[in-house]
């Protein structure tokens, strides 16, 4: 479904092009997309919370066209979370206001949802698992089973190691964006989705940072960027913003092995594990999700003046 507007972010770090949807005095959800997608992925989602009174704002991220690819060159994760603290500001989010991300976008709400600068009521989460789901679920294997299941994610994630070698990963990105819509939701007809995601990643510039992504996270990882340092650091500040997690039971890019023996009483932490979704599991399912999210939401409420 067509986004209602298209807002452009003018934030402190990179200029970001917006799909919203919903009725601008509603609360915030901000939704974050992945990798190889775009902010298009949230059409089925973002018009059903917003006939809710929810107003949905989900930014094409940097580097993605029509956003801007960033001056500083950064797409370390405290960038990406930055970026979204950014956002909530400029937009005059309150205390109401819900991140829903996916893949990327996952691995940043589940960031922020452990750092003290969060503005987040709750989070939803979706193909990146949270740091403590995957740690409960290792545990309750213990030490024969965890090696196995770690190493068949080590071979499903063999594009994060190729996406490190230099020019060849932006050459065959036409070529890669087929294989992996393929292969990590098998069976999901993908053309409408690789035609938004050929719009947002193609251009020269743009391939090169989309793929930047992965690059810059194994560095900034050992080395955080000075401007960011200090967002990123705050993921270890433990703070417990509750998350729901929806993995999909068929997802050919992250194993559900990594979560399906989690502990079912996490604090702040639920599970669910969705059969017939793979990777894209929001657009397989949008029903499931759908119910799933708006329960655990509830129903957008009045601000509190």
């Amino acid at each position: 479904m067509a986004a209602d507007s298209i807002l452009t972010l003018d934030l402190p770090n990179v200029r970001l092009q917006a799909l919203s949807w919903g009725p601008h005095d509603g609360p915030l959800v901000i939704c974050g997309h992945g990798f190889p997608d775009s902010a298009h992925t949230w059409r089925l989602l973002g018009p059903r919370l917003a006939a809710e009174g929810w107003r949905v704002v989900a930014p094409f991220t940097r580097g993605y066209s029509p956003s801007e690819i960033p001056a500083d060159a950064e797409y370390g994760l405290g960038a990406l979370m930055q970026d979204v603290l950014d956002i909530h500001a400029a937009l005059d989010g309150d205390e109401r206001s819900v991140y829903i991300g996916h893949d990327w976008g996952a691995l940043v709400g589940n960031a922020l949802a452990r750092s003290s600068r969060s503005p987040f009521a709750r989070m939803v989460t979706m193909a990146v698992p949270p740091f403590e789901v995957i740690g409960s679920n290792l545990a309750s294997m213990g030490p024969t089973g965890w090696p196995g299941v770690l190493g068949r994610q080590l071979l499903m994630s063999w594009y994060t190691l190729f996406h490190q070698v230099p020019v060849l990963p932006e050459l065959l990105l036409p070529w890669l964006l087929r294989l992996y819509w393929r292969r990590w939701s098998p069976g999901y007809d993908a053309r409408a989705d690789l035609r938004y995601t050929g719009e947002a990643m193609l251009q020269k510039g743009n391939r090169r940072a989309v793929i930047g992504y992965y690059r810059a996270n194994i560095r900034r990882a050992l080395f955080p960027s000075r401007k960011y340092w200090r967002t990123q650091r705050s993921l270890l500040d433990g703070a417990r913003t509750p998350v729901l997690y929806l993995h999909g039971r068929n997802d050919g890019c992250m194993t559900q092995r990594l979560v399906d023996s989690a502990r079912p009483d996490l604090p702040h932490r639920s599970v669910e594990i969705i059969n017939g979704g793979g990777h894209f599991v929001h657009l397989e399912c949008p029903d499931v999700v759908y119910e799933l999210v708006r329960e655990f939401l509830g129903p957008p409420t009045a601000k509190v003046e």
